[in-house]
């Protein structure tokens, strides 16, 4: 048993965390923290978790602070630039932490700065931050005391993947991504563009060519390939609170037949993954509140192009509740302790 703490419960994420803490079978006890709410209970700001919380209040979310708080794990639910704050503070503390923002998702520092805009606080923490996708993640990440939980988006895209670039069965060059999210990806921002009714009735593309998740989708890639990798990614927001849709194009002489095996071998008795019959089409309604990605492919013989669709909840398998996983993972818990 053990007590688990949220830094920026308030947000999306952090709500999902919360909730999912709340009724963690192994969880003996949580605490929440947030610089807005500092001070008031949790069920003030989060009234339908009123009876998970009972009577929280929200620490001050201040690292000097919270690093002598009785915690045996902090998830870091926070805007990147924020994160490693927190992070680096709290491990050196002896605290282990799950860190839900892109601060330390990326090996590059030059990457980093291009695609974020700054220089990274604490460069010399990138390497030795494992990325962790629980169902394609790297030997030896369990004895870390920081871990990179990855995107909403590059989850979506990696997942079905990777073991088709270390099997060689797509081609590394043009492949093309477009994926749609519900606006709850973009977190809680007092922005015109975002609100749900500026979205209602509309479909947008966004961060043509630049998107940020492009970065980290593009860097594991090229790990599992060995070489160079640059893809096509576009992102559309469209009018519903929460999933991801994506649909990804890919060159190569592989078959259906193939891709399947080569997913049913990779991803054997993975809880998380879900595989489809070749040609279905995922529906983003059928993973809202399920820890997992569903997931199909289909060989276009008209053009040779291999086409495969995803689905996943943007606040679960996207952030929320593969953190969750992670953190059951590091803990030698069940992996799917309270996500079930």
């Amino acid at each position: 048993m053990k007590k688990i703490g949220v830094i920026g419960a308030s947000g999306y994420s952090g709500e999902v965390l919360v909730e999912l803490l709340a009724r963690h079978p192994r969880v003996k006890g949580f605490a929440v923290a947030s610089r807005t709410h500092a001070g008031k209970r949790v069920d003030s700001v989060l009234p339908h978790l009123a009876r998970a919380v009972g009577e929280a209040v929200f620490l001050p979310a201040e690292p000097a602070e919270l690093v002598d708080e009785d915690v045996d794990l902090w998830f870091l639910a926070l805007p990147h630039g924020v994160a490693a704050e927190f992070a680096i503070p709290l491990v050196e503390a002896g605290r282990l932490v799950i860190d839900l923002s892109a601060d330390f998702r990326l090996n590059s520092e030059d990457t980093y700065k291009r695609y974020y805009g700054q220089p990274h606080p604490v460069r010399e923490w990138l390497r030795k931050t494992p990325y962790v996708l629980p169902e394609s993640a790297p030997s030896g990440w369990k004895k870390a005391q920081l871990v990179a939980c990855p995107g909403c988006y590059p989850t979506s895209v990696l997942l079905p993947l990777l073991p088709l670039l270390k099997e060689r069965l797509i081609e590394a060059e043009g492949i093309v991504v477009n994926a749609v999210s519900g606006v709850s990806g973009a977190g809680k921002k007092d922005s015109f563009f975002y609100s749900y009714c500026e979205r209602a009735d509309s479909v947008v593309a966004y961060g043509l060519g630049n998107h940020r998740h492009l970065s980290e989708i593009e860097e594991q890639m090229c790990m599992v390939a060995r070489k160079p990798v640059q893809i096509q990614f576009t992102p559309h927001l469209v009018p519903m609170p929460r999933g991801i849709a994506t649909t990804i194009t890919a060159r190569g002489g592989a078959s259906v037949d193939d891709v399947y095996a080569c997913w049913r071998k990779a991803y054997a008795r993975k809880q998380g993954i879900r595989l489809l019959p070749a040609g279905s089409c995922p529906d983003t309604r059928h993973v809202l509140g399920r820890n997992r990605i569903d997931m199909a492919a289909f060989k276009d013989s008209r053009t040779g192009n291999l086409l495969v669709t995803s689905a996943i909840d943007n606040l679960m398998k996207g952030a929320g509740g593969q953190a969750v996983q992670i953190m059951n993972l590091r803990l030698g818990w069940p992996e799917f302790a309270g996500l079930a």
